[in-house]
């Protein structure tokens, strides 16, 4: 039997997912394997094989148990001293895509294809998005 290899060329869909009242933590890992392709059978890992992504009403995402309070996010300058903390709380009113945005994020492979995976994920707060004329398929997770 021979081993068929995913082209640059093959077929992109577009997914729409309405991540309203559904748990981060259920909804990232999902995100991310359609990002990468994993679902399909020519799935292969060096190639970027995976799907398009749009999520609409990000700011209505939930997590379980005190995670909005306990959960923090890092980041560094690189300057001495200069880390800042923040709560999942806080960095979802200050940008309610970005818990999301890190979450697929920490869930695709640490390599030169993480920065494709990622231009393929778009992630609106609200109801509306610009891509309708891609015809996005509904996704229901």
């Amino acid at each position: 039997m021979k081993t068929t290899i995913a082209k640059k060329t093959d077929e992109k869909k577009w997914y729409l997912i309405d991540a309203k009242d559904k748990v981060l933590g259920r909804i990232a890992p999902t995100i991310a394997n359609k990002l990468r392709g994993k679902d399909k059978p020519i799935f292969t890992p060096h190639i970027d094989c995976g799907d398009f992504i749009i999520v609409i009403n990000a700011d209505k995402i939930r997590v379980t148990g005190k995670k909005d309070l306990d959960k923090k996010y890092y980041t560094h300058t690189g300057f001495l001293g200069h880390i800042s903390e923040a709560s999942y709380r806080e960095l979802k009113a200050k940008t309610p895509d970005k818990p999301l945005k890190l979450a697929v994020y920490g869930m695709l492979p640490k390599n030169k294809l993480r920065p494709r995976f990622m231009e393929k994920l778009y992630i609106y707060a609200g109801e509306s998005h610009p891509h309708e004329s891609q015809k996005p398929v509904k996704l229901e997770i």
